[in-house]
C-alpha cells in the first residue's frame, strides 16, 4: 500500500504513504492538532491561573512550566497541520507525552492517568514514522 519514488536530490527511495494511509494520518493529524491547540495547549495559555488554582493538591506545577507547555502544545498542534512539519511535530509530541505520562505516573502518583499520554505517544510515534520523509527533507 505504499509507494517508492526516487527523488532529483538522491538515489535513495523517499518514503510516501498510500492514499487511504495518507487520508487516515491527515485526519488524525488534524483531530489532534486541533485537540492540542483548543482543548489541551489554549487553557494553559488563556486561563492559566485557574488551573493552577483547580490543581491537584498533591501536584502543583510552576507557572512558566505550564507556560511553556501551553506554547509547546499549541506549537506542535500548529506543526501536526502543516506538511512540512507534520513529521518534525509528530516527533516533539510523542516526546511531550511520554514526559507528561511519567509526570503523571511517578510525581502526581496518579499511574492510572498516564495511559491516555501513551496512547497519544504511540499515535505521534506513528504519525512521525509514516511522515519521517518530511523529517528527512528539512535536513536538505
Amino acid at each position: 500500500m505504499t509507494t517508492a519514488t526516487l527523488s532529483a536530490n538522491s538515489t535513495a527511495a523517499t518514503y510516501r504513504p498510500g492514499k487511504i494511509r495518507n487520508r487516515v494520518l491527515w485526519t488524525l493529524q488534524i483531530v489532534l492538532g486541533l485537540f492540542f491547540i483548543i482543548a489541551s495547549g489554549g487553557p494553559k495559555l488563556v486561563i492559566p491561573n485557574t488551573l493552577m488554582e483547580n490543581g491537584a493538591a498533591n501536584f502543583t506545577i510552576p507557572f512558566g512550566l505550564l507556560i511553556f507547555i501551553g506554547v509547546v502544545e499549541v506549537a506542535g498542534g500548529i506543526g501536526l497541520m502543516v506538511p512540512r512539519l507534520s513529521g518534525l511535530a509528530a516527533v516533539g509530541l510523542s516526546v511531550l507525552t511520554v514526559l507528561a505520562a511519567a509526570t503523571q505516573a511517578f510525581i502526581a502518583d496518579l499511574p492510572g492517568m498516564a495511559i491516555f499520554p501513551l496512547v497519544l505517544a504511540a499515535i505521534f510515534a506513528w504519525i512521525a514514522y509514516e511522515r519521517r520523509a518530511t523529517i528527512t527533507a528539512l535536513t536538505r
